[in-house]
């Protein structure tokens, strides 16, 4: 069998079933970096637990904001890469002390599948940084 089932007649089956297949690699993607998370709380004894995080749920709503107020498909595409660079700095900045933090508390081994998760983050902001200065930012002020 091809890559797409037999199922996909339409362009409207074409975009549901890619939209079912970008949905699952997302949760997977997500998926990984919340298993290391688990796995460090159970390493470090720690109840698996959530706290509201208003600085990331701040850059959400400026980023939900901002894309409302961008008329300019250029324009929008450089706010929307900022705003996952936004997120993605916040994420850089947490694991980087959560690393340094393991490591003072003499858990390398912590701080070694922390760091697996924050060198994703480094290289996916340095994709976006060079997409948004190879292409999208040019595009957005001409």
């Amino acid at each position: 069998m091809g890559l797409f089932s037999k199922d996909i007649k339409t362009m409207n089956d074409l975009f549901i079933h890619q939209l079912q297949d970008i949905y699952y690699a997302e949760k997977q993607l997500v998926k990984a970096h919340v298993q290391r998370l688990e796995e460090v709380f159970r390493m470090h004894g720690a109840e698996v637990k959530a706290v509201d995080c208003p600085a990331i749920d701040g850059i959400i709503e400026e980023a939900d904001e901002v894309a409302g107020e961008v008329a300019d498909k250029a324009v929008l595409d450089a706010a929307l890469i900022n705003a996952a660079q936004a997120a993605e700095h916040y994420e850089i900045t947490r694991y980087g002390s959560l690393i340094a933090w393991a490591r003072q508390l003499g858990r390398n081994d912590c701080a070694s599948i922390l760091q697996q998760t924050l060198d994703e983050e480094k290289k996916t902001d340095a994709k976006l940084t060079s997409l948004a200065e190879g292409k999208v930012n040019l595009r957005a002020a001409s």
